[in-house]
């Protein structure tokens, strides 16, 4: 199909490989694409307002349930806030545990995206089964390493999916090393799986675009962030996590449920992987930054399709980080701190596989929950990924009906968005005019 067609529509009915039902339309005019919406359909939940009138303790386990594939970010942003309205200071254990299984959660969520939700994008494929045809070792080694962090989430929270091992100071049971220390088994193996995953995504044929991005994640003082850090931008912006919705800006769309954000300047910007990576370089494990440079990736990178790389790379940061953790760890002499009960409100952010998951919460003196603000890391990604459609344009235009539609959905899946936890379903309508 040439650009000469005055106008046309292409619809996806059904979209697999992403979280949820959304869709996107694309209007194209005079060969430039003129208007992009992600139309969010799905109904929302309500989480915000049944937490009214619960306990302070519920909120980790409650808001958990809002994801299935990334849920310990939600604990870990829910204990923390609460913590920070408490006056508790976790054991330094305690927070190694928790890093333990939210790596594990990085690599679960990770290898499933950048292995068999996006890289047949990449490579022409229908499906992650095409790509074991000619590749079954890589589609082994993304299987058994998913099963590795799942494992590491099963120890410290008690179950892989929806772990009940964590409450606000800490956790229910103390975790003794001996527990560990199976996942240390045959750890070279795990270890060569992690950089194998990683050099067979430097090797995926990425289109060749560059664009300025606008990022923001969480930044690392001696660590890469996963639940601590300042918020940074790369134009030179940092503040504390609590100063977040001060910091941006919130509208409603008429034709989306989720709410969509931008910087006090209306820029849109990206939070996740490619964000944490451009902002945190430096404090990625050596091995990591071994194999990135040999295939010529450094930061900053400047293409929202390499946030495949990022994922990639952040898996073996997680994997070796992991190994650390459990050498270093000794039993605490509790497993959670008490705190007396007081009113007050506070926030924390965890860096969710996705990017950036805010929670503020308000408490009164029983410790009962009178409001709550989440702010997931797909909504905060929303105006971006219409922009960047936008943005990767010259790849949609001229192309012939198939190819467009494909770089429309790669170009979402770049951000592995997670709509819900439900039917997996994504509307694609472009008109050319």
């Amino acid at each position: 199909m040439s650009s000469g067609n005055k106008s046309y529509e292409i619809k996806v009915q059904h979209l697999a490989r992403v979280e949820g039902e959304g869709g996107v339309w694309v209007r194209i005019k005079d060969g430039k694409i003129e208007y992009v919406e992600v139309n969010i359909f799905e109904p929302p939940r309500f989480f915000e307002a049944f937490l009214r009138g619960r306990s302070y303790l519920e909120a980790p386990d409650l808001t958990a349930r809002i994801c299935g594939i990334c849920p310990l970010a939600y604990v870990m942003a829910a204990s923390r806030a609460m913590e920070k309205i408490l006056g508790i200071q976790v054991s330094e254990e305690t927070d190694k545990l928790r890093k333990i299984a939210f790596y594990g959660e990085w690599i679960e969520s990770h290898v499933l995206h950048f292995m068999f939700l996006h890289a047949p994008d990449f490579l022409g494929q229908h499906s992650i089964f095409d790509i074991a045809k000619e590749n079954p070792q890589a589609v082994k080694d993304a299987v058994e390493l998913r099963k590795w962090g799942n494992r590491a989430i099963e120890i410290v929270g008690g179950r892989p999916v929806h772990p009940v091992g964590f409450r606000v100071g800490g956790l229910h049971r103390i975790i003794k090393k001996e527990e560990l220390l199976p996942l240390l088994k045959n750890f070279n193996e795990v270890e060569k799986m992690a950089r194998d995953l990683l050099e067979f995504v430097v090797n995926l044929p990425i289109p060749e675009i560059k664009y300025d991005l606008v990022l923001m994640s969480l930044k690392g003082d001696r660590e890469y962030p996963i639940l601590k850090g300042v918020v940074a931008n790369n134009l030179g912006g940092e503040f504390p996590e609590d100063d977040l919705e001060e910091n941006i800006m919130v509208e409603q769309k008429i034709y989306s449920n989720a709410l969509h954000y931008r910087l006090k300047n209306g820029r849109p910007y990206i939070t996740g992987p490619i964000a944490r990576f451009n902002l945190n370089y430096d404090l990625l494990a050596p091995e990591v930054k071994d194999v990135l440079e040999k295939a010529g990736y450094k930061a900053p990178l400047k293409n929202t399709y390499q946030s495949i790389v990022a994922r990639a790379a952040e898996t073996y940061h997680a994997v070796l980080e992991i190994k650390k953790l459990i050498e270093s760890y000794s039993e605490p002499p509790q497993p959670y701190i008490e705190a007396e009960v007081r009113a007050g409100k506070g926030a924390a952010i965890s860096e969710a596989p996705r990017g950036m998951l805010y929670h503020y919460y308000e408490i009164d003196e029983n410790g009962k929950i009178v409001y709550a603000n989440i702010i997931p890391p797909t909504a905060q990604n929303y105006a971006a990924m219409e922009e960047d459609i936008i943005k990767v344009q010259d790849l949609i235009v001229n192309a012939p009906r198939d190819k467009a539609q494909r770089v429309v959905e790669m170009t979402i899946r770049n951000y592995d968005p997670c709509i819900s936890c439900s039917v997996h379903a994504i509307k694609l309508k472009i008109l050319r005019e």
